[in-house]
């Protein structure tokens, strides 16, 4: 998720930036999420375990045991303590482990990349439930400050989310020094909270006692899988611990995690747990319900800002997920805009106007990001026992608990399917169908244009023997495989009938790994006396930019002048083949993923002066 901060990464993420800087930073960025849960997750866990009937003992300590050991097993023990550990040379998240797994069995694996684009693609459609429900959640305390202003909450949280969108459109740079801040009064207010009401029913503490939960479940049936389905709203974020790795580093998120926003969390649970144990009727809304109503209002602003905040990172996070993608090779060059000036955040205020409520949202979340955890879970037990050297009985005695975990949550989040979880499992499951066609398509897109291209070698001995006219200057030819004629060169020979008297035929790859030193950044190798093969490498979280790399370039012999230099790119006009290998539907998406992708000149960053492009036709 975006941030500002400036660092160097290493293994141990970010250290040029002080500690308590990264600390603070953290807690404004990576907690945002499950922060902002006790909003809604005791509430909705509590009202579906009483089913209509009155709050009861065995109800709140069980609820509440279940969600102090869900933040203990799945956050805590799964990502704090062992994931953090599983760094891309600094770098977290679904797709960095997916390539981590990858590098560790030497080979790219099917499985694995099936599982990251499932767990990626989970976490986009989850992307889409938390700032609806976060904000709605927090702006339904002005019900109880002013019962009249009830008409005004779906409204107001429409417009938090169009103002929210349109500060995204600059990015979190100008408001990230802010969050953590506002988040530290937060966790801090939540914390007073929960110890003022703590003393209403001390006898909450017995909670901790799993016990009571192991109990609840056994003795509620479907009704405990449904209330364990709502109990996971406590602990979603929980994987942005992980995705966040790269921003702050290990230490800086232990340490913020178990010394500060752990203990608040649990604090305000309690909290709420002794209110509700004293006082039942509170659980119409627990949270709101243990400020007197004089310090109802500053909450819901405070709640407000919280959730904004929640939201920005999410959002931010689930770009920065695209753009690994792209890198990856996973999605086309889309081009990433933050907003969109007359459609702002459209999609969260269908979602709002649709669900109304946060009750009604409660039941759409949770599923996409089980799915995520579940599969974190599985690479990362390749990565603990291939890369780590684990035995394989180790790493899986290790592993097989938090996947057991995981996946009841997923069970239970199943049973909401019909409730409104089809939404996030839908453009998920849609995510995944443009990942898996694009992969498809580029793939029998390579296979058709492999036969009629000409091997490089075999072009360089015809131009020896029977050389064209010779024209100062340098062209580059990009191309993803250096072993074949680039498309623009034919062309150039065949209509303008020249040849520049240096010709750099340029392949640029994205390593497994978040960053590439600039020692490995180009590779060349001449070839003849006119021709040379450049590769340049950059990490699936940079952006690439061409020039800027190419300036390496004269440390290695080429005299790189980028004001004598063309740059010559093939533009392909993709038509649908009835012998595709793909059906004609999925021909169509592919085109028109292909047609929306940015511009290679643009996405390179190669100045348009200097572009010449080169079109062709291709039936797929």
């Amino acid at each position: 998720m975006a941030v500002s901060v400036t660092s160097t990464e290493t293994h141990e993420g970010p250290v040029s930036t002080g500690f308590w800087a990264l600390t603070l930073g953290s807690i404004g960025v990576v907690f945002g999420d499950i922060g902002t849960s006790p909003l809604y997750a005791f509430r909705e866990a509590v009202a579906s375990a009483a089913h209509g009937q009155p709050v009861t003992r065995v109800i709140v300590l069980g609820v509440l045991s279940l969600i102090l050991w869900s933040l203990f097993i799945v956050v805590t023990a799964k990502y704090v303590l062992l994931l953090l550990r599983a760094d891309n040379n600094g770098e977290g998240g679904t797709l960095s482990l997916m390539a981590l797994g990858q590098r560790a069995l030497g080979r790219r694996s099917w499985p694995l990349l099936a599982l990251g684009v499932i767990g990626a693609s989970m976490f986009i459609g989850d992307s889409m439930i938390t700032p609806a429900i976060s904000v709605l959640s927090a702006v339904e305390g002005l019900k109880l400050a002013a019962p009249a202003l009830d008409h005004y909450v779906v409204p107001l949280t429409v417009l938090i989310l169009v103002v929210l969108f349109s500060v995204q459109s600059s990015g979190t740079a100008r408001v990230a020094s802010a969050f953590g801040p506002v988040m530290v009064v937060w966790f801090a207010a939540i914390a007073v909270m929960g110890l003022v009401h703590i003393s209403d029913d001390p006898s909450v503490l017995a909670a901790i006692n799993p016990w009571y939960g192991i109990q609840f479940l056994l003795s509620h049936g479907v009704i405990g899988l449904v209330t364990l389905g709502l109990v996971f709203l406590a602990v979603t974020g929980g994987e942005a611990l992980y995705a966040d790795l790269g921003h702050f580093g290990r230490k800086p998120i232990q340490g913020a995690w178990l010394y500060f926003v752990l203990p608040s969390l649990l604090i305000n649970y309690f909290g709420q747990g002794a209110l509700v144990l004293s006082n039942p009727a509170a659980i119409e809304n627990s949270f709101y319900r243990m400020v007197p109503d004089i310090l109802l209002l500053p909450l819901v602003v405070l709640a407000t800002a919280a959730t904004v905040i929640a939201s920005q990172a999410v959002i931010t996070g689930a770009y920065s997920l695209i753009r690994q993608a792209v890198q990856l090779g996973l999605l086309p060059r889309f081009e990433v805009r933050y907003t969109s000036e007359t459609h702002a955040g459209q999609i969260y205020m269908l979602l709002v106007l649709l669900f109304r409520t946060s009750s009604g949202l409660a039941s759409a979340y949770g599923i996409a990001v089980s799915t995520t955890m579940v599969v974190d879970g599985i690479m990362g037990f390749v990565v603990i026992w291939k890369l780590w050297n684990w035995r394989a009985a180790t790493a899986a005695a290790v592993i097989l608990p938090f996947v057991v975990v995981d996946m009841t949550f997923f069970a239970a989040n199943l049973l909401k399917l019909l409730e409104g979880a089809w939404v996030p499992l839908l453009f998920g499951l849609t995510v995944a169908i443009m990942i898996w066609t694009w992969r498809r398509g580029a793939a029998i897109l390579t296979m058709k244009t492999r036969r009629i291209e000409v091997p490089l070698k075999d072009l360089i001995k015809s131009l020896e023997k029977r050389p064209p006219h010779i024209v100062k200057g340098t062209a580059v030819f990009l191309t993803s495989d250096p072993n074949f004629v680039p498309t623009a060169l034919l062309h150039n020979l065949k209509h303008n009938k020249v040849l520049h008297e240096h010709n750099v035929i340029l392949t640029i790859e994205t390593a497994q790994t978040p960053r590439v030193d600039l020692a490995e950044r180009v590779r060349m190798e001449t070839i003849s006396d006119k021709f040379a093969l450049v590769r340049l490498r950059f990490g699936f979280m940079e952006s690439p930019n061409v020039p800027k790399a190419l300036v390496i370039a004269r440390k290695l012999g080429w005299q790189f002048d980028i004001m004598s230099t063309s740059f010559f790119v093939s533009r392909r006009s993709l038509k649908p083949s009835s012998q595709s290998g793909m059906p004609l539907w999925q021909d169509h998406l592919f085109i028109a993923m292909s047609r929306s992708a940015n511009d290679a000149t643009d996405y390179f960053q190669i100045p348009t002066g200097r572009v010449v492009e080169v079109g062709t036709q291709v039936t797929i």
